[in-house]
């Protein structure tokens, strides 16, 4: 966290005994005003997390008083949490695996899944996605998304965006301001760039009719004090933000330098973590590390030889980096 951010929390000590109304609206002023939107096209939540859930509500209620079907459809493998609420619900969740070639999301095969189905459709799409770090193409998805008719939806989880550094890449908040859709709904969090993953603030951003639905169905005062206090400090904190991308950065560059003297295959990283090839045994691997004191992913099926490896300091990525050499050494890797 930044220094600022833990300042900001100890300040707000005092007036513990308040609902945090003043900070919750000062916050959404502030994430109005950095994605340059009005605040009627802003729904905080709990972590973004909430703001997943909300969608997938709205939308089943919406099915229910419509009298129709509702189904989500995700990528294979990708970031759990929008499955997990739809079945929590009992939503059918279509998962559609991602390319072989280069582990892309399959827009063709996901709209084949809707095109064949009487009702309503959310597309959960991760982006940058997560386990792969890698981004999908934005000409081929805003067509796709433009092109959708109404009763298809796109929910668009940018958690990782600020570390995406390929040019080509734009937000969906862009499409949002452009009128593009009226069927985007964008989740962000504070948990990765900020570092404030234990004070749980996301947001949602989408047209203001949409944010009006959403709401319905956010819970009541979810914003606690710490975290709207935290995140304001954190915005205004530029040194911090930039520290943070930085060091991400230069562990990004350490990791991937050590990958190619080792021949290991990995994905273009657009997140703050890498997917990266195992020879050998993948849970054997993990197994292994954290006998040496280092924690790393889980296999993510259905692809196999693949670890996610999350970038911390650039320190304690140099000893990574060690023991990583030190299993090809012993023919481990």
């Amino acid at each position: 966290m930044s220094d600022a951010a833990k300042q900001a929390v100890i300040d707000s000590l005092d007036i513990g005994f308040r609902y945090p109304d003043d900070q919750r609206a000062a916050l959404i002023t502030k994430v109005a005003e950095i994605n340059s939107v009005t605040e009627s096209q802003i729904s905080l939540g709990s972590g973004s997390s909430e703001n997943i859930r909300t969608v997938v509500q709205m939308l089943q209620n919406q099915a229910l008083v419509e009298g129709k079907k509702f189904q989500v459809i995700v990528p294979h493998p990708t970031f759990a949490y929008a499955e997990l609420y739809a079945t929590s619900i009992n939503v059918p969740v279509v998962k559609v695996p991602l390319t072989t070639e280069n582990y892309a999301f399959d827009l063709q095969s996901m709209q084949k899944v809707a095109d064949g189905f009487d009702g309503i459709s959310l597309f959960y799409l991760c982006n940058p996605n997560n386990p792969t770090s890698t981004i999908t193409d934005t000409v081929k998805l805003k067509e796709w998304v433009g092109h959708a008719p109404s009763n298809r939806y796109f929910l668009l989880d940018e958690a990782y965006s600020e570390y995406v550094t390929d040019p080509s890449f734009e937000s969906g908040v862009t499409w949002i301001r452009e009128e593009y859709s009226e069927n985007i709904v964008v989740v962000r969090t504070f948990s990765k760039l900020c570092a404030l993953a234990g004070m749980r603030v996301g947001y949602a951003v989408a047209s203001p009719q949409m944010i009006a639905r959403l709401e319905a169905f956010i819970s009541i005062d979810n914003t606690n004090l710490a975290g709207a206090v935290a995140a304001l400090a954190t915005l205004d904190d530029e040194d911090f933000l930039a520290l943070s991308l930085r060091t991400a950065n230069q562990s990004r560059q350490l990791v991937e330098r050590t990958l190619d003297e080792l021949g290991l295959r990995y994905l273009p990283s657009q997140a703050s973590f890498i997917f990266h090839e195992i020879k050998g045994d993948v849970q054997t691997y993990i197994d292994r590390m954290r006998e040496h004191g280092i924690a790393v992913g889980r296999e993510f099926a259905p692809i196999t030889g693949f670890n996610r490896l999350t970038l911390g300091r650039p320190d304690e990525m140099a000893v990574f980096v060690e023991v990583l050499k030190s299993f090809r050494e012993k023919g481990w890797v």
